[in-house]
């Protein structure tokens, strides 16, 4: 015989209060920071707290990541920049008194001797003995290169540039690209034939070519 279980209104009664009970349990669990007294730390109150940062330290210890300046940092005098008093007047900069000695401040060339002007414009790309290298790019070996038998041909390339050699026809007058391709001639491939400035003066133009190597 089957049993009947009557639901009476207490046993209701119960269940409606077991489930208030749970929900007011959860809802004190949710709340959990907000019913503690305001001068307990919570992780709430850290993240609210005002924060002290020294951006200038985190600079100098070279933490330069994600550093923020404020309005009046990036109006204020820049600092932590190299300071240059130290560095010599460009006036008395021996390089450039070196630079001067040999340009005279017209930037062209004033000697004459064929070897230091090789050693000058020629040998930072050729080699001192004119070996050519292998770098950034190819340069061409101009010492026992058959090539350089033919003055002309040289002095075309000095006239005009060559790919990545520039042009020295603003650099060298007839008689100094005369002495510079007599010394490629005579002293890095042992030729014979006489250069002079009548020969550079036929291959010479009045229109110079671009400063880009390219033009």
């Amino acid at each position: 015989m089957d049993t009947i279980i009557m639901k009476t209104p207490i046993m209701k009664n119960m269940k409606l209060k077991m489930l208030m009970f749970m929900l007011l349990s959860s809802s004190s669990v949710l709340l959990g920071c907000s019913q503690e007294a305001e001068d307990v730390e919570t992780i709430a109150s850290k993240h609210d707290a005002a924060q002290v940062v020294d951006y200038q330290a985190s600079r100098n210890t070279g933490s330069w990541g994600a550093v923020y300046m404020s309005r009046d940092e990036l109006k204020a005098q820049p600092v932590n920049i190299v300071d240059d008093s130290s560095l010599p007047n460009m006036e008395n900069d021996p390089s450039l008194n070196e630079w001067e000695a040999k340009f005279e401040g017209s930037n062209a060339f004033v000697t004459t001797d064929g070897k230091k002007l090789y050693h000058y414009s020629c040998a930072g790309c050729h080699m001192h003995k004119g070996e050519g290298a292998y770098g950034a790019g190819y340069y061409p070996p101009l010492a026992n290169n058959s090539k350089m038998q033919s003055k002309y041909y040289i002095i075309d390339i000095l006239i005009n540039g060559f790919r990545g050699m520039p042009s020295f026809h603003m650099m060298m007058n007839d008689e100094q690209m005369a002495a510079v391709t007599q010394y490629v001639v005579s002293d890095l491939n042992g030729y014979t034939d006489t250069v002079t400035a009548e020969n550079v003066a036929k291959l010479r133009h009045a229109n110079p070519p671009g400063y880009d190597p390219s033009e």
